[in-house]
């Protein structure tokens, strides 16, 4: 009987598992396997469409939703691609890429596991997650990636054949993870702390050592917190926007996600000793790649927020700049933000991170900070948000402090009781593009 640790581990490993056994028999003639394709929304990774592959090319142009059938999901659309990765769509291709509304019920792959007493250092008293250093109950896993395909209309060939309707269906027996599979998982042993922390790095695929590149720090929340690495890359857009093939077509960079396996900042302002130990690998990756140490840049979501305001006040001329999400300090401490790049985001139904922010804005103005504020709508069109950005950018303040409209951040027919403000911030924050555009603005 595995150990619910065990559990935890295989039941979110799996998510990346090349194979995995569907119907052990393949009676459809000309179709040779199916993959389950995911996708990272700002909520987290989803079961996003199926990749059917055939022995020879199909016609894009003459597929339609109504010729195939998922179980339990709705169907939106169906194109040809040249491989299972729906980036590689063409008007011709063996692979035809069905894809499923990520607004189905059972599309989310995250499920949550009821903590079983003793499994875990149980976290402090209090009104946090814990305090820093605490190992939580781990009590998210990610389903395995799975479905059900069947072909219900005709599907037409490059070579003039074409294939009628089937009966039988096949289940997927792969998995693929764009932009997620793009990321190494490492680990790091610091020689100064001791510690060892899990990893994520993305390296440019253009990287050329002859160049120096940027690189973004990505710190998760407390609710992420896991001894599974890739636990950071499903768990929101924090660390994959950054390397998705849209910003590194525009904003090339190194992406580095760490994923801890203690809570990092507690709401007593306190860090673990994973501060110490993240600036070490920075540092640790600046001598083994061509990194510009000009251009480093933080970012994090609560705790992970809370950690890169921490780093700041520690190590003021470390990072260029800092996007900050959903967080709170002691304003008693943070004068030395005074002097440096944010872009602070908060929902005011956070009753934490926005009187949090207020009062350390509030504090840094005292020292003399230039700062713009805004209240944004988290219900915007991406064109809302740059003409907003544009209005705000243009005072050239080094410190902007955005706070999202009460209510607007909260999904429909979703309560914004309790933390639904808190964690929805990050849902919206990441994806919005000006934002992270100002970020690479910025120079140490």
């Amino acid at each position: 009987m595995p150990s619910r640790r065990e559990f935890l581990i295989m039941s979110a490993g799996t998510l990346l598992a090349i194979s995995v056994p569907g119907f052990a028999r393949n009676d459809l003639p000309h179709v040779r396997s199916a993959t389950a394709v995911t996708q990272v929304f700002g909520d987290g990774i989803r079961l996003a469409a199926v990749a059917v592959e055939y022995d020879a090319p199909v016609r894009g142009a003459e597929l339609s939703v109504a010729g195939f059938r998922v179980k339990d999901r709705t169907v939106t659309g169906a194109f040809t691609s040249a491989s299972a990765d729906p980036r590689d769509r063409a008007a011709m291709g063996r692979f035809v890429i069905v894809t499923l509304s990520p607004e189905d019920d059972n599309a989310l792959l995250a499920e949550k596991v009821p903590p079983k007493n003793g499994a875990r250092t149980s976290p402090s008293a209090g009104g946090g997650p814990g305090k820093a250093g605490d190992i939580p109950p781990y009590d998210t896993v990610y389903r395995h990636p799975e479905a059900t395909i069947m072909q219900t209309g005709s599907v037409k060939m490059s070579n003039g054949h074409t294939l009628p309707p089937s009966q039988t269906a096949l289940t997927t027996t792969k998995v693929k993870n764009p932009v997620v599979d793009d990321f190494q998982a490492l680990e790091f042993h610091d020689p100064k702390t001791g510690n060892i922390l899990r990893y994520n790095l993305y390296v440019p695929k253009g990287y050329d050592r002859e160049k120096s590149w940027p690189l973004v720090l990505f710190m998760h929340d407390a609710g992420a917190t896991s001894d599974v690495t890739r636990t950071t890359l499903y768990q929101g857009l924090g660390a994959v926007v950054w390397a998705s093939p849209e910003d590194q077509a525009s904003r090339p960079c190194f992406v580095l996600a760490p994923e801890y396996a203690e809570i990092i900042a507690d709401d007593d302002s306190r860090t673990s000793g994973m501060l110490d130990t993240t600036i070490d690998l920075i540092r640790a990756l600046s001598a083994q790649y061509s990194i510009d140490r000009n251009r480093l840049y933080a970012t994090g979501q609560s705790g992970g927020c809370m950690m890169s305001i921490a780093m700041n006040i520690k190590y003021p001329d470390f990072f260029a700049a800092s996007l900050l999400v959903a967080g709170q300090w002691d304003p008693a401490l943070v004068k030395p933000l005074a002097r440096q790049k944010l872009w602070i985001l908060v929902s005011q139904d956070d009753n934490k991170a926005w009187p949090g922010q207020n009062a350390i804005t509030a504090a840094l103005e005292k020292e003399g900070a230039k700062i713009s504020r805004a209240t944004w709508d988290g219900t915007w069109s991406p064109q809302e948000f740059q003409t907003a950005f544009n209005k705000i950018d243009a005072e050239g303040s080094p410190i902007n402090y955005v706070s999202f409209r009460k209510g607007t951040v909260i999904p429909p027919n979703q309560s914004s009781e309790g933390a639904s403000g808190h964690r929805n911030t990050w849902r919206i924050a990441y994806g919005i593009e000006p934002v992270r555009e100002w970020l690479f603005r910025q120079h140490g």
